[in-house]
């Protein structure tokens, strides 16, 4: 019984490690610069990730609104390893003017889409 024990203690911290790791490894939103044009709206996104070649890569990023709806998504097509943090703008993103905030999220090419949000208060 204590060898089983010791083998699901391990899984676990395997498993747990295994989370902490990745989840280290998300894109992280260093700034964010919005403006308007009325509805339309361009965002410039300071992001920092260590990338390592094509195999693990900040892929991009996206803006929802408060409700999760999708707003715009950039895609960044290849690695920064040597440009870190780098920025990457999205134009005419549509957003109603009674929009308060909208959230960036991003993703890595292993990890996915990150649980982290960014807010961003809109100021017409």
């Amino acid at each position: 019984m204590r060898y089983a024990s010791a083998i699901i203690l391990c899984t676990v911290q395997f498993v747990l490690g295994f989370a902490l790791s990745a989840a280290a490894d998300s894109p992280i939103v260093n700034d964010v610069v919005a403006s308007s044009n009325g509805d339309n709206w361009t965002f410039s996104v300071t992001l920092s990730h260590p990338d390592s070649g094509w195999d693990h890569y900040a892929d991009g990023w996206r803006v929802v609104d408060e409700n999760g709806a999708l707003l715009g998504t950039r895609i960044l097509h290849h690695p920064h390893v040597q440009e870190q943090p780098f920025t990457r703008s999205l134009g005419n993103v549509k957003i109603p003017r009674i929009t308060k905030y909208v959230l960036i999220e991003t993703r890595c090419s292993q990890d996915g889409w990150s649980n982290e949000q960014y807010k961003v208060t809109l100021q017409p």
